[in-house]
């Protein structure tokens, strides 16, 4: 008695394939798990929009609110960007092993002493994950620096404010705001006056 023939293997495997490409409810579950992964990643992936020129959104560019911090002083005690709010303020990132740092900081100094009764604020701080408190309190005192010198010890600031070089200075104005960026060195005390004469007079 003759066989019935059978069907070859590829042909059944095209003919299962087909049959659920037919398949309309396999369809509109796969859709539907296709918008759902889609509104998901839309939603991770949203960026927020840039706030305008004065806006409240921190970030560490010109026309954008600084980011506020919390460091532990050399010397005892602490001190936070917001607390100094309504003062111009000068964040100075360094390291006592920089040259441009070594170069610039008496002229940061010599601008402290002539504005700081005016409403001038620096904040020299020492990225002491890359450097050390030791180093850094012998770099105060040969310089004579009379300015807050907060340690950024576990490298947060220098992250928050994504440090590329050293050193970097961000000029703040009375607002909280990012008025000038000057990354690498050292700045001319011309510089520094030039920039701190301008922020004290933009009431």
């Amino acid at each position: 008695m003759r066989k019935r023939d059978a069907i070859p293997r590829g042909e059944a495997g095209r003919s299962s394939y087909f049959a659920w490409l037919a398949d309309q409810r396999r369809w509109r579950a796969l859709a539907a798990v296709t918008m759902a992964v889609g509104l998901v990643w839309t939603v991770v992936s949203a960026v927020p929009q840039e706030a305008g020129p004065r806006g409240s959104t921190a970030a560490p560019r010109e026309g954008f609110s600084a980011p506020d911090f919390r460091l532990t002083l050399l010397g005892g005690g602490e001190v936070a960007l917001s607390e100094l709010r309504g003062q111009v303020v000068i964040v100075n990132l360094w390291a006592s092993w920089c040259p441009p740092c070594r170069a610039e900081m008496p002229a940061l100094q010599e601008v402290y002493e002539a504005y700081g009764d005016r409403g001038l604020e620096i904040l020299a701080v020492n990225t002491t994950y890359q450097d050390s408190q030791a180093a850094a309190a012998r770099f105060v005192e040969e310089y004579g620096l009379t300015f807050p010198v907060p340690l950024d010890q576990t490298g947060e600031v220098s992250r928050r404010y994504l440090l590329r070089a050293l050193p970097t200075s961000f000029f703040i104005d009375r607002d909280g705001v990012i008025r000038n960026v000057v990354i690498g060195g050292p700045m001319s005390k011309t510089t520094i006056q030039t920039t701190v004469e301008s922020l004290l007079r933009d009431e």
